[in-house]
């Protein structure tokens, strides 16, 4: 365990390097820091911390450069003495921004990856709903022209999806909602299995003349459902990386752009990171994948009442703002858990 002294001189180099990128020296802390110590004793306790795993020294300068195991005992401390805090007003502001660009669950999903993306100035990724066994909510058919019509299918999780069909003739816009009631009081509730088994036994028979379109919309509402359980991930500013000293060197920059657009990767990687509950911060070589080796990634979950469902993140250099992204990821879970409470009420 270091002693204070050290701790206040490791936190310092840290808090510069993460502003500057470049490796520090003895003079800039003693100059912008008041550590109550002289230079000399500043750069005695560097070349301990160096010793120690803390810092590295670059061939080029006389400066240090924090190394993983430094920002890890940084991180942990940060996390520990719950300094972080949620702007209220800030997160009000992007929770109105996200309602009012977010009408779907997938749409707000995306939309906070981007969105996480702009406040932070590094990559977000973002993680859909992982909803197993889902359940149909409300089935609605509306006449939008003479043979075409809407389908809104909505599941017990909140998710909502369109779709437009034609048919061979005009129905009237009575029978839809006949049909409509009859689909809602006889498949309400059930999973895609269920509807299966409803189908097998003929509950449709009672409405045989309208066979032909309750034939089309079975298989349009069995599809959404299954879509609702594939996992898809969003990220949002990915070519931020390019902004980044540490990324100067283009095929380090392209190794980068080239993971983050494997999605299933991506997935991986969230799925393993992030617990069931809470965030999770991997820093540097933490990282399974070579590509991450030089980045830190913070992750948290988001959750439909009790039950965790998506997970939302950062990654950017190991040499990121941990305050700021720790307190952003937070603000943004809160949010989006809001939300989709907000969402699926609707419905």
């Amino acid at each position: 365990m270091l002693d204070d002294r050290k701790l206040k001189v490791l936190h310092a180099i840290i808090n510069s390097y993460i502003l500057s990128a470049e490796p520090i020296g003895s003079r800039t802390i003693s100059k912008e820091y008041d550590l109550g110590v002289s230079s000399a004793t500043i750069r005695n306790e560097m070349s301990d911390l160096e010793d120690l795993g803390y810092l590295s020294k670059p061939h080029t300068s006389s400066g240090r450069v924090p190394s993983d195991k430094a920002y890890r005992l940084y991180v942990n401390q940060l996390l520990k003495t719950e300094k972080t805090k949620i702007d209220m007003a800030k997160k009000q502001y992007i929770k109105k921004t996200l309602a009012k660009e977010s009408k779907e669950i997938d749409q707000l999903i995306q939309n906070s990856a981007k969105i996480l993306s702009a406040i932070t100035s590094y990559t977000a990724l973002a993680l859909s709903p992982q909803l197993k066994e889902s359940k149909l909510k409300h089935i609605q058919l509306i006449s939008i022209d003479e043979r075409e019509i809407l389908l809104i299918i909505v599941s017990d999780s909140g998710m909502v999806k369109n779709t437009i069909f034609k048919m061979d003739k005009e129905i009237p816009e009575d029978h839809l909602n006949i049909i409509s009631n009859f689909l809602n009081s006889e498949l309400k509730g059930l999973n895609i299995e269920e509807i299966g088994k409803v189908m097998d036994n003929g509950v449709f028979r009672e409405m045989y003349e309208f066979k032909e379109i309750i034939d089309k919309i079975i298989p349009i509402i069995t599809k959404s459902l299954e879509n609702t359980d594939n996992v898809e991930v969003y990220a949002g500013g990915v070519t931020n990386i390019f902004d980044f000293p540490e990324y100067k060197d283009l095929d380090k920059a392209r190794s980068f752009i080239s993971f983050m657009e494997d999605k299933e990767l991506l997935v991986e990687v969230l799925l393993n990171e992030s617990p069931s509950s809470g965030m999770k911060i991997t820093i540097g070589d933490e990282n399974i994948y070579d590509p991450l080796k030089e980045c830190s990634l913070i992750t948290t979950t988001y959750k439909l009442g009790n039950m965790t469902i998506g997970k939302i993140g950062v990654v950017g250099p190991t040499r990121m703002d941990y305050f700021r992204v720790i307190n952003a990821v937070k603000m943004f879970s809160v949010n989006l858990t809001e939300l989709i409470e907000a969402l699926v009420g609707e419905y």
